[in-house]
C-alpha cells in the first residue's frame, strides 16, 4: 500500500521529467548521430569536433575564470549573511535575489550601456582626467556578466551550508588554540565543501553554455560555443551540427561535475 501511494505521487514528476528532460535529450541524440539530407546514423557531426576545439576551449577557460572569481567573491559575503541574524539574513537573501527578479537579458543590456566607449564608467573617468577604456569588447566583460548574472547561484547554496554550521564546533576549536586562520581553514571551510561543490556546478554550468553575454560584451574574438550552437540553428540551419555541438557539451559538463562531485558525498551536493 504504501509502495503503491509513493509511486502514484511520483507520477508527475516521472512524467515531467520523461516530457522535459528524456524525450529532449534522446531527440538531441538523434539529431546528433544523423546525417541531415538521408536521416541515416553517421558520425560525421561529430567528427567535425576538430573544428572547434579552440570555441570549447576558450567555453571552458572563460567559465572557469568567472566561477573561481565568483567563489572569491561570494563566498565572505555568504559567511557575512550567515553571521547575521534571522531577521537580517531574510533581508539580505531578498536584496540578493532582487536583481535576478528583472530579465536576464535586461541586466546584460545595463552592462552594455556602462561599459560602452561612451558608457557611464567611461564617462566618469573622462570626468576626472582618466581614459577612455576599452572596457567592452573584450574576455573581460564577458567574465563580468559572467559574475554578475551567475553571483547568486554561488553565494545561496554556500549561504544554507554556512547558516547551518554547528556554532559549538569554532567554539570548540578556539578553546583548543585555533587562531582564526585555522578554523577557517580547519573547521568551516571543510564543514563548507558540498556548498562550494554546490555553487561551483551551479555556476560553471550555465557559465560555459552562455551564448547572449559573450554576443553583447564580447567580441568576434570571444566566441563561446553557446554562440556556435545557435548559429547552427538560427543561421546556418544545420540542426545536426548544432545537436552534436550540445551532445559534447553536455558530456563535458556531466564530466565536470562527476569530477567535482569525487571530492565530497554526491548526496550532499546539489545539481541542477
Amino acid at each position: 500500500m504504501h509502495n503503491n501511494k509513493a509511486r502514484f505521487l511520483a507520477a508527475p514528476y516521472l512524467l515531467w521529467m520523461a516530457m522535459f528532460i528524456i524525450v529532449p535529450l534522446a531527440v538531441v541524440l538523434f539529431f546528433a548521430l544523423t546525417d541531415p539530407s538521408t536521416g541515416q546514423f553517421t558520425l560525421g557531426n561529430l567528427s567535425r569536433m576538430g573544428n572547434h576545439l579552440q570555441t570549447f576551449g576558450d567555453s571552458i577557460w572563460l567559465a572557469l575564470v568567472a566561477t573561481v572569481v565568483c567563489l572569491f567573491v561570494g563566498y565572505p559575503v555568504a559567511y557575512a549573511i550567515s553571521k547575521a541574524s534571522d531577521s537580517q539574513q531574510r533581508l539580505l537573501v531578498m536584496l540578493l535575489m532582487l536583481p535576478m527578479c528583472m530579465s536576464f537579458l535586461l541586466r546584460t543590456i545595463a552592462w552594455v550601456a556602462m561599459l560602452e566607449d561612451t558608457g557611464l564608467i567611461n564617462r566618469l573617468f573622462n570626468a576626472i582626467g582618466f581614459g577612455p577604456f576599452r572596457l567592452i569588447r573584450t574576455p573581460g566583460a564577458v567574465v563580468l556578466g559572467m559574475v554578475y548574472n551567475y553571483l547568486p547561484y554561488m553565494i545561496l547554496p554556500l549561504h544554507s551550508v554556512l547558516a547551518k554550521l554547528d556554532k559549538h564546533l569554532i567554539e570548540s576549536a578556539q578553546d583548543l588554540g585555533c587562531n582564526s586562520k585555522n578554523v577557517l581553514a580547519k573547521v568551516i571551510l571543510p564543514l563548507s565543501l558540498p556548498g562550494i561543490i554546490a555553487g561551483v556546478t551551479m555556476v560553471f554550468v550555465p557559465a560555459v553554455s552562455t551564448f547572449y553575454i559573450s554576443q553583447k560584451l564580447g567580441s568576434s574574438g570571444t566566441r563561446l560555443i553557446g554562440d556556435v550552437i545557435e548559429e547552427q540553428f538560427k543561421q546556418a540551419y544545420n540542426p545536426n551540427l548544432g545537436a552534436a555541438l550540445s551532445l559534447v557539451l553536455m558530456i563535458l559538463i556531466f564530466l565536470c561535475m562527476w569530477i567535482m562531485n569525487r571530492f565530497t558525498d554526491s548526496d550532499e551536493v546539489l545539481l541542477v
